[in-house]
């Protein structure tokens, strides 16, 4: 599997550290990681694309087998015009399941060649959810143990929390 790519897709709206984890265990298994933050105009994300790739390439910077991308559409699109085979996708609680069995099954009609990995994120890491981490800063609580050191300062200041 170490010379094998693999397409990590999710918004990252923070990076939190249950992503990080599962980033830097697929890169200590796979050849090439590329995290493929996705963007859409109809998600009311708070950070831009961009932030959110500048973001995770801030808090990984020691992992030279990960490059971060940024794709709007499909992500089977992006895996055929990158030549791309294996998506993986997270998994935090039982809930998480069906959502991702279903996109895995459609990723599989749209593009039969693309197979799914599913991941589970690690027990210290599985309740943590972007969402929760800004319903938590929004509030004013401590992001400790949430998401990464770097990632903060900016969650903090786009808030407008400090």
């Amino acid at each position: 599997m170490k010379s094998q790519k693999v397409v990590y897709p999710g918004s990252f709206d923070p990076i939190t550290l249950g992503h990080v984890d599962i980033i830097q265990r697929l890169c200590a298994s796979f050849g090439e990681v590329v995290v493929l933050v996705a963007q859409s105009s109809q998600k009311n994300s708070l950070f831009s694309g961009e932030e959110r790739k500048k973001l995770i390439e801030k808090t990984l910077p020691h992992l030279k087998n990960m490059r971060v991308d940024l794709f709007e559409g499909l992500t089977t699109d992006y895996m055929k015009k990158h030549d791309i085979k294996l998506i993986v996708r997270g998994l935090r609680a039982v809930v998480d399941y069906e959502y991702e069995l279903t996109m895995a099954n459609m990723n599989r009609k749209l593009s039969p060649e693309v197979e799914t990995l599913l991941v589970f994120a690690s027990p210290e890491y599985y309740f943590i959810s972007s969402r929760g981490v800004k319903e938590v800063a929004m509030n004013g609580g401590s992001l400790e143990g949430l998401v990464p050191q770097a990632v903060i300062p900016d969650l903090i200041r786009k808030l407008g929390k400090a």
